[in-house]
C-alpha cells in the first residue's frame, strides 16, 4: 500500500537520537529534559491510595472535578483570574498532547500559525499534520527576544494563531510585560488566537514573575493555555497535563479531545487533586530549580563554555566558541562520544538549522550527576 506522508521530512527527534547516543557511549545524559531523581513519595502514595480506593475506571472526559476545582483555585491564587472548572479546564495526557489538541481544534488547511524559533520540536509538525502553514520568526540572538515589528510584518489575511512559550524551551528566556502588551495589541487588531505553552510556569528564577496569559482577561478570551504536571512534579513519564481556555473555545477543544483519548489516568488525577491542596508543593519549585541552575553554573565556571542567560525552565544554554568552531550537531555528538556528556544542539530547534554554536544542557539532575558532568567537561 502506498500513501503520501503527512510529515515527509520528519524523522527521529533529536532527543531520541542524543539519548540513544548517550546510552551507547555510557555518557551522562544532560540532553533530554527529564529529571534523574524521583518524584515526591507523598504524591506516589496519594496515587496508590486512589488505586486502592477503587478509582481505576474511566474518568469523565474533561477530567475529575476535584482536580479541575483545585486547578481553578490555584489559578485564582496565583493569577487573580476566575476560571470555571466545569467549562474552562480539561485534563490531558501531557502538555504536548494539550498543544496538539488546541491546534487540531482550530487550524484548518491553509491557516497560518506564527511560531518563534528556536521552537519546541512538536510545534511545526503539529501545524503541518493539521494542514496549517507554519510562519517561522527567529528570536533575536543571544537574548532570544521577540522582534514584534517583524511579527507585524508577517501577519496576512490567512494568519490564524500565534504560539508563545514562556518560560521558553530551549532558550530559558521569559516574556516581559512589554511582550505581553505587544502580543495583545497584535492579536486584538487582527482577531487572532493565541496558544500559550506554559509547562514550566513554576520554574522561573531571580524573583521574576511568570506572566501567564491567565493574568490577562482580554488575552485569555482568545487563548488556549497549556500546562504539565510532569515537568513541575518530576514525573514526566506520567504524561499528565491540562489546558485552560474560555468556554466557547473549550467546548470545541473537547469535541476533538473526546475522540483522541477521551479521558486520562483516573488514579493519577485523584492523587494530583490531593497533592495540589498543599500549595507549597509548587510554590517551592522556583527556589528548588534555581539552586540547581546556580550550582551547575558554579561547576561550569572552570570550563571553556560561556553561559547564556537562563531565566526559567530547567535548561542552560552554553556557547562553545572558545572550544571549537564545529557545527553544534557535530560538537554535541563528539563530546558525547569523547567526553561522556550528552547535550542538545540548539540548531535542532530551527527549521533552517540556524547554528549559533550553542548547546543545551538540562540541569534537572542530582548534584552528583551535575558534578560528574562538569568534571568531564573541564577536560575539554
Amino acid at each position: 500500500m502506498h500513501f503520501m506522508s503527512k510529515l515527509p521530512n520528519v524523522g527521529t527527534t533529536i532527543f531520541s537520537v542524543m539519548s540513544a547516543l548517550a546510552a551507547q557511549h555510557k555518557a551522562i545524559n544532560l540532553s533530554q529534559g527529564f529529571p534523574d531523581f524521583d518524584c515526591d513519595e507523598q504524591l506516589k502514595r496519594m496515587v496508590t491510595e486512589a488505586m486502592e480506593e477503587g478509582y481505576n475506571q474511566y474518568a469523565p472526559m474533561p477530567g475529575i472535578m476535584p482536580l479541575r476545582e483545585v486547578i481553578a483555585s490555584k489559578i485564582y491564587s496565583l493569577y487573580q483570574q476566575q476560571v470555571n472548572p466545569d467549562t474552562e479546564i480539561t485534563i490531558t495526557p501531557g502538555g504536548t498532547y494539550a498543544i496538539f489538541t488546541a491546534i487540531a481544534t482550530c487550524i484548518n488547511p491553509g491557516d497560518e500559525v506564527i511560531i518563534f524559533e528556536p521552537a519546541y520540536d512538536s510545534y511545526i509538525p503539529n501545524v503541518l499534520v493539521n494542514g496549517g502553514v507554519p510562519v517561522l520568526i527567529p528570536l533575536s540572538f543571544p537574548d532570544y527576544t521577540i522582534d514584534w515589528s517583524l511579527v507585524r510584518s508577517k501577519i496576512t489575511d490567512r494568519t490564524k494563531m500565534i504560539m508563545i512559550n514562556t518560560p521558553h524551551n530551549p532558550t530559558a528566556s521569559i516574556l516581559t510585560a512589554a511582550d505581553i502588551e505587544a502580543l495583545q495589541d497584535i492579536v486584538t487588531a487582527h482577531n487572532l488566537l493565541v496558544l500559550s505553552d506554559e509547562v514550566y510556569e513554576h520554574l522561573i528564577f531571580d524573583g521574576a514573575q511568570h506572566l501567564s496569559i491567565l493574568r490577562y482577561p482580554e488575552l485569555l478570551q482568545r487563548s488556549f493555555v497549556t500546562f504539565s504536571f510532569g515537568k513541575v512534579f518530576h514525573n514526566t513519564g506520567w504524561k499528565m497535563g491540562y489546558c485552560v481556555a474560555p468556554a466557547h473555545l473549550m467546548a470545541e477543544y473537547r469535541k476533538v479531545h473526546q475522540y483522541l483519548c477521551f479521558s486520562v489516568s483516573t488514579p493519577m488525577q485523584y492523587g494530583l487533586s490531593r497533592y495540589l491542596q498543599t500549595p507549597e508543593h509548587y510554590l517551592s519549585l522556583p527556589a528548588f530549580y534555581q539552586q540547581k541552575r546556580d550550582y551547575f553554573l558554579e561547576l561550569m565556571r572552570d570550563t571553556r563554555f560561556t553561559p547564556l542567560s537562563s531565566k526559567g525552565s530547567y535548561f542552560q544554554l552554553m556557547q562553545y566558541d572558545r572550544i571549537s568552531d564545529e557545527g553544534d550537531k557535530d560538537f554535541a555528538t563528539r563530546i558525547t562520544k569523547e567526553f561522556g556528556v550528552a547535550c542538545i544542539p540548539v540548531s535542532a530547534f530551527y527549521e533552517s538549522a540556524k547554528d549559533d554554536h550553542v548547546v543545551r544542557f538540562c540541569f534537572a539532575k542530582k548534584r552528583e550527576t551535575l558534578e560528574q558532568a562538569a568534571e568531564r567537561l573541564r577536560k575539554m
